[in-house]
């Protein structure tokens, strides 16, 4: 089965998902500073890709992989 071709806008968003993946694991910045510093244009847009993508929210997944503050 040939693979399908990643649009490149694509690609950005999912670039973008992913470095807001780390900040949410290894930060303790907000999600308003987290879309901002991935690139996404506002928080509401961070949530809609990363919950279209990820199926689950931002503050869900730092919930669970978030590895600052956490003693070990």
């Amino acid at each position: 089965m040939p693979r399908q071709a990643v649009l490149p806008l694509q690609w950005l968003i999912r670039l973008r998902i992913h470095r807001a993946q780390e900040l949410l694991e290894t930060t303790e910045l907000t999600v308003d500073q987290i879309a901002t510093a991935s690139g996404f244009g506002s928080p509401v847009l961070l949530r809609q890709h990363f919950t279209k993508t990820l199926a689950t929210t931002p503050t869900a997944y730092r919930r669970t992989f978030a590895t600052v503050g956490r003693s070990v």
